[in-house]
């Protein structure tokens, strides 16, 4: 599929917008229905040896940008020349990735907001020894950035008994998990995939932070974060070859976007990085990806100052842009950057234009970023144009795109979606995406969708769809597809999360539900993600004490995260040397209580294996 460039009409409206404001222009209201697509300079783009971000003819770049060369291994380069229009020669540093496929360029200062940036280098693309070098270039208009308000979204009113309480460990308050699925459990025998539960819940009651649950709802682990943070994208990834944790925390604005970090964390729940968006922004709270050549993708949004009375808003409107990094984890690079005005247009979004100038227009709504396996494309979601663009990482341009207005494909029976989430490739070269279908509503049920895109016919054909037979679920927001099937198969099971509903369904693949659970009243979590993992923690068990009849102790003990406990043991004495094991417990999900009679001088908890091994010793405590 050709990418199509931008009709006469449209880049003169290109011109005038750039020239009031310096940025992208709304495209005309009255534009004929069949308006491309407006594109970046993609022959530019094509010519240049490597990617270069910003990409030739992005019209709303950071100020404090930095000028990234991608290629293959062994990529070097030099001489590089950097020209602003109004701020002139600028000088720099030149660092190098960690993955050893490029370099950036560090301006010693920031560039001047209107003005169009030249930029000229050597590049030796890597690959045989002694590769002659090649001329690069990229010419760019930086961005007239606005501010938001910095309003957080407010919190939804929940089930104030939804929520988790521990003696042994009263600072872990999330909301409760509750499974109505019969027979799920720790190890399901219905036919549901094994493994734990990784959400992120915020709204409603109860703290908010990453949590892992087993299938029964019980608490594995809980991470409270700070009040006025949330965190979404809680899952297992690897980095660096090992399994990992990675989430997204920060601040969700009111306006819809969050303003934050992604961190990973190893099996013993410690910082391994964080990574933060590049070029002067924040991480939204979108997406986190990594990947095996130890970079991570994800997403910001930047909004920008545009004319919008074209579109019938205002003269000084804002618009929010969706950018997307790949950001070398090691160093903190940009490596890859793609911005959305440039090459989607205004009018194709079906989210209104802010009647007044006070509220910033969410035009696209990128909200999820998934590259392909040939390293040369990254599938993007956008809420607002209900579309999926298979973006070319040479041009910026699109090789197809999917559901808006001027789709690549036809689409066939069922294969409609609304405010859609969480695109991402799939064996065989389908897409699964989860059809929200509101806000507004536009269907009765949000589904799952697995989609097979002919790109020999144009054609788009519906392979599985998921809907909860037992409850009308429609998310306004958020949500996933994830596919549980072995590798290399979707012929398996599905978990679905509902975002902006509590709820979570995983389905076989015939659309029978093998495990449904919800969180607390209002709680949401972006998405849901099932997975093996087995942790231990570098903290200590911890143990509480309560007084019973007749002189009885009942002593509580939990392991935060701690994945290979299978029961506890007390141990008890006259002094804190001399304790010996008094009573014993199978483990009863996070927390276990025990009897102990009578009343000892000294406490303290030990876990044990599967095998009955030692794993972990408490602090001995006096009751």
């Amino acid at each position: 599929m050709s990418v199509r460039r931008a009709s006469s009409a449209v880049a003169a409206a290109l011109t005038m917008a750039m020239g009031a404001c310096g940025g992208v222009a709304p495209a005309s209201s009255d534009a004929p229905s069949d308006a491309p697509i407006p594109t970046a300079d993609v022959s530019v783009a094509a010519a240049n040896p490597v990617t270069i971000s910003p990409i030739p003819g992005t019209e709303d770049a950071s100020p404090v940008t930095q000028i990234s060369f991608l290629g293959g291994s062994g990529t070097q380069v030099a001489d590089v020349r950097v020209i602003g229009s109004r701020s002139g020669s600028h000088s720099g540093r030149l660092k190098v990735y960690s993955t050893g496929t490029g370099e950036s360029f560090l301006p010693s200062r920031p560039f001047v907001a209107g003005e169009r940036v030249t930029v000229h280098a050597l590049v030796s693309a890597g690959g045989a020894a002694g590769a002659p070098s090649q001329s690069a270039s990229t010419t760019f208009t930086i961005a007239h950035q606005a501010t938001v308000s910095q309003k957080e979204f407010p919190i939804n009113p929940g089930d104030p008994h939804a929520i988790q309480h521990y003696v042994s460990a009263p600072t872990l308050t999330p909301s409760t998990v509750r499974i109505t699925t019969p027979g799920a459990g720790g190890a399901p025998s219905n036919g549901a995939s094994p493994g734990y539960l990784f959400l992120a819940p915020y709204q409603g009651e109860g703290t908010a932070g990453p949590m892992i649950a087993e299938q029964n709802g019980a608490l594995v682990w809980f991470h409270p974060l700070p009040a006025g943070e949330e965190s979404t994208n809680f899952e297992v990834q690897s980095y660096e070859g090992k399994p990992v944790l990675t989430w997204w925390q920060g601040r969700i604005l009111e306006v819809g976007f969050g303003e934050g970090e992604d961190v990973i964390y190893n099996t013993s729940y410690q910082p391994v990085a964080h990574v933060r968006a590049g070029n002067g922004y924040k991480a939204d709270l979108h997406e986190i990806r990594l990947t095996p050549q130890g970079t991570a993708w994800i997403d910001v949004f930047d909004p920008i100052h545009m004319n919008l009375s074209a579109l019938h808003g205002s003269s000084d409107g804002v618009v929010n842009d969706s950018v997307v990094e790949e950001i070398d984890i090691k160093t903190g690079l940009v490596m890859w950057e793609w911005h959305a005005l440039g090459h989607v247009a205004l009018s194709e979004s079906h989210n209104s234009v802010p009647a007044g100038g006070g509220s910033p227009w969410d035009y696209i709504h990128v909200n999820s970023v998934d590259p392909g396996p040939s390293g040369e494309d990254v599938l993007l979601s956008a809420r607002n144009t209900w579309a999926l663009y298979d973006v070319n990482m040479r041009t910026g341009g699109f090789d197809w795109h999917l559901g808006d207005r001027h789709s690549s494909f036809r689409l066939g029976s069922g294969t409609r979606f609304y405010w859609q989430h969480d695109a991402e490739w799939q064996p065989g070269g389908l897409i699964s995406v989860f059809d929200n279908g509101s806000d507004p509503p536009k269907e009765k049920q949000s589904r799952g969708l697995l989609l097979d895109l002919s790109t020999s016919s144009h054609t788009v054909s519906l392979v599985k769809q998921f809907t909860n037979p037992n409850h009308t679920l429609l998310a306004s927001s958020q949500g996933n597809v994830l596919n549980l099937s072995p590798a290399g198969s979707t012929a398996g099971n599905w978990l679905m999360g509902y975002g902006g509903l509590p709820n979570f369904t995983e389905y076989d693949s015939s659309g029978h539900v093998l495990l449904d659970g919800t969180l607390g009243k209002n709680v949401q979590s972006f998405r849901t993600y099932l997975s093996p993992w087995s942790a231990h923690p570098t903290s200590t068990p911890s143990l509480a004490v309560q007084s019973g009849a007749a002189g009885t102790l009942t002593v509580a003990a939990s392991w935060n995260g701690a994945t290979e406990v299978a029961s506890w043991q007390v141990l008890a004495g006259a002094s804190q040397t001399s304790l010996t094991p008094v009573a014993n417990a199978p483990r009863e999900g996070f927390q276990t209580s025990i009897a102990v009679k009578p009343t000892p001088a000294y406490l303290a908890v030990r876990a044990l294996n599967g095998s009955g091994a030692v794993i972990g010793l408490s602090p001995t405590i006096k009751p």
